[in-house]
């Protein structure tokens, strides 16, 4: 049995506990790690050959929920073992893989999968962070090639101080909590909800959270030199010196056939330049077979070069040009239009368009039975509002099977539900269960802040009585691939900027302030100078937004829609509740059949 290494540190005024060697001896790296009485275990594998016919690489996140861990067996009478995730468990699956991914060498197409095990859990210190940490640590002393380590930390406001890694309670008292992920120099991975914040309180609670989570940074490195294994070499389909000799001749020739032609087609629409492009691939394919040195392999290979000319053109125009691929300004918002009530039986409806990116948002009113059950590892509750994000294939022209709902959808349905729960009336004022499902019926980009202005729009068609409208926007970030501090920012990125960029930087708000945050990057890490200025350029961005919104409906309507179900709020002199209730509960039972509650 190998040896048992334990290691403490202090994190947010608690011990947090590293351990090696006890759990998971075959996995490549292995750590659980506890805080309080919670306690991950993280484990990292790396396949032994690479995958064949994938274009991207293939890392696996999973976060497996135990009930064990909360002391609690499920409720179902028949099925007691787990099932599928909750949406919390994907949810902190995306969170651990948007923060580690950018640290893998994005070439390797050898499969990496994170399993994070919650083994036990306090209802006080949520198993999120500490599955992100454990993660870091298992990936920096295992041999799988990862430039971290990094570490992550949740900040709250609570009142007028902060606080670090809140407990539960803490969380709800909070007007602002976010977690930030980083390694020592920059930022990797922001998540934030907020009741209608100010961007430099924001932007001080980033440099907040950095500033603590660097000493675990320090102290996982610190691991790693300790315990950790010499890293592998990953083989990434090394070639002879001929065959290199033969791709590079195909290389300059794709090069110097595609770099004008595309350039020609830098302007025009998402549709325009796709078919512009499967046609130059046509042609390009004519030019390589007329050439007997190429091998049917190169010739395939020369083939997808094709997009990446089009990337090194498409970031070139905009540090150099200062333009975008569609034409526009780096600061320029595409056209938006919008609607409301259109559908003549739902309860709200907003349509929101922006560019060629098309969401139609519903809202419909329940009654208070109509709440969400909530019984998982973590809490046991009622949830009130709820928000749905649909995003089928026919949005960009795909086929695509219509199965259950991705890990991508939950992720932006929480994002746009995050963001809209900041302005709801309370449960006093508006006693209706909500919810919200925004279909994506065109897609080019920006898909879930459109549902954030869409669902807006739907909820005062309904008639709820939001405290302000809520408009989201992503900004985007191109870099010198030489000098990463020449930098362009990008207002309301579409697919491909989204795609070749270097940032998807989503913020959500209203006139007075920010409710949500979703940032994740490609690169290393960025600098708090491109946040403060990416926070800046999307709040000039969401007031412009919201001006165009409110022309379409200015405030929520006073009346709910009449096919919206009525709640009636009636005080019963407490003398009297025997004759509601009646002989053997006869007449309430009555009104119940009949209120249909």
């Amino acid at each position: 049995m190998s040896t048992i290494k334990k290691f403490t540190t202090e994190f947010a005024g608690k011990k947090l506990i590293f351990e090696f060697g006890r759990f998971a001896g075959q996995a490549h790296g292995a750590c659980t790690v506890q805080y309080g009485e919670t306690v991950v275990l993280a484990t990292a594998v790396m396949n032994s050959t690479m995958r064949e016919g994938v274009d991207y690489f293939p890392l696996m996140v999973d976060y497996e929920e135990r009930l064990y861990a909360a002391g609690k067996i499920k409720g179902s009478r028949f099925i007691k073992r787990e099932g599928r995730p909750s949406d919390e468990a994907v949810l902190t699956s995306r969170l651990v893989d948007r923060s580690i991914r950018p640290l893998f060498d994005q070439e390797s197409r050898t499969d990496v999968q994170v399993v994070l095990t919650v083994l036990s859990v306090d209802q006080e210190n949520d198993p999120d962070i500490l599955s992100l940490i454990a993660s870091s640590a298992a990936l920096s002393v295992s041999p799988i090639p990862w430039a971290g380590p990094i570490a992550g930390v949740r900040v709250a406001r609570v009142g007028d101080e902060w606080v670090l890694n809140p407990t539960y309670n803490a969380r709800e008292k909070a007007a602002m909590e976010i977690v930030v992920v980083g390694n020592k120099d920059k930022v990797l991975m922001i998540e934030a909800s907020a009741q209608q914040v100010k961007e430099d309180l924001v932007y001080e609670a980033i440099k907040f959270g950095h500033k603590h989570l660097c000493k675990t940074v320090d102290f996982i490195q610190e691991l790693q030199s300790k315990i950790g294994i010499k890293k592998e070499v990953v083989e990434l389909g090394e070639l002879s010196e001929e065959e290199q000799k033969a791709l590079n001749k195909v290389k300059e020739k794709v090069q110097s056939f595609c770099q004008e032609k595309i350039q020609k087609i830098f302007g025009t629409g998402k549709k325009e330049q796709q078919l512009a492009l499967i046609q130059l691939k046509d042609e390009l394919e004519e030019v390589l077979k007329a050439d007997n040195d190429v091998t049917k392999e190169n010739r395939q290979k020369g083939l997808n070069m094709v997009d990446r000319v089009y990337e090194q053109e498409s970031r070139s125009l905009v540090l150099k040009k200062e333009t975008r691929v569609d034409g526009r300004q780096l600061d320029e918002v595409r056209k938006i239009s919008c609607e409301v009530g259109i559908l003549p039986r739902t309860h709200g409806s907003g349509v929101f368009v922006r560019g060629e990116t098309q969401v139609l948002s519903v809202v419909t009113l329940g009654s208070p039975g109509d709440e969400q059950f909530l019984d998982t590892m973590e809490e046991t509750g009622k949830k009130r509002f709820m928000h749905h994000y649909n995003f089928p294939g026919f949005s960009t022209g795909e086929v695509k099977p219509m199965r259950s709902v991705g890990r991508r959808e939950i992720g932006h349905g929480a994002l746009v539900e995050k963001a809209l729960e900041q302005v709801l009336p309370s449960k006093d004022d508006f006693p209706y269960t909500i919810r919200v499902v925004s279909e994506v019926l065109s897609s080019n980009g920006s898909s879930s802040q459109a549902s954030c202005c869409g669902s807006s729009l739907a909820l005062m068609d309904a008639g709820v009585p939001i405290k302000d409208p809520v408009a989201g926007i992503a900004i985007g970030l191109i870099t010198d691939e030489k000098d990463s501090s020449k930098y362009k920012l990008l207002t309301d990125i579409q697919g491909v900027e989204d795609h070749d960029g270097d940032m998807d930087f989503k913020v959500a708000g209203t006139k007075n302030g920010i409710t949500a945050i979703q940032m994740d990057v490609k690169l290393k890490g960025i600098s708090f100078e491109i946040i403060k200025d990416a926070l800046e350029n999307a709040r000039q961005t969401r007031l412009s937004i919201l001006d165009e919104m409110l022309k379409t409906i200015p405030e929520p309507r006073a009346d709910l829609s009449k096919y919206a179900p009525r709640i009636y709020t009636l005080r019963i002199d407490p003398e009297k509740i025997r004759d509601v209730i009646g002989r053997g509960g006869e007449t309430i039972n009555k009104i119940i059949d009949e209120c249909g509650g």
